[in-house]
């Protein structure tokens, strides 16, 4: 990891600390690009340990052992222009959406419900957008 990206998000924690995040706020995902998910998915598997936690077409996720991060193998394509990758859950989406909203914090998506999940995307100064699922 570089020293830029490690600053980086650094400076997006304080950044998001300011804006209100809750305490109880998890990190939940971050995207990886691959050539090929099912290869990718192999890979982390049996040469790394890891736990496949989703297997859904486009939603190919990984977990390392002891941890509660899921990696988003995404099968050759980059995150939208903006999108981090970053994903967020916490309990109560809409309540954090309207806290945000009142701070300040620009939603680039308002709170969407779907037959996966429901969540909102926000985004920092710099247009950087993340997620936030309800967990």
């Amino acid at each position: 990891m570089s020293r830029r990206f490690t600053a980086e998000i650094v400076v997006t924690a304080i950044l998001m600390r300011g804006a209100g995040f809750p305490r109880h706020m998890k990190f939940n995902t971050v995207a990886v690009v691959v050539r090929d998910e099912k290869k990718a998915m192999k890979f982390y598997h049996d040469k790394l340990g890891f736990r496949v936690t989703t297997k859904w077409e486009h939603w190919v996720t990984v977990t390392p052992p002891g941890s509660s991060v899921r990696i988003h193998l995404c099968p050759d394509s980059r995150p939208e222009k903006g999108n981090t990758g970053f994903s967020f859950g916490v309990k109560g989406v809409e309540k954090l959406e309207k806290s945000f909203r009142k701070k300040g914090v620009k939603i680039t998506e308002p709170v969407t419900k779907e037959e996966w999940g429901t969540y909102f995307m926000f985004a920092d100064p710099d247009g950087n957008e993340f997620y936030v699922f309800e967990d």
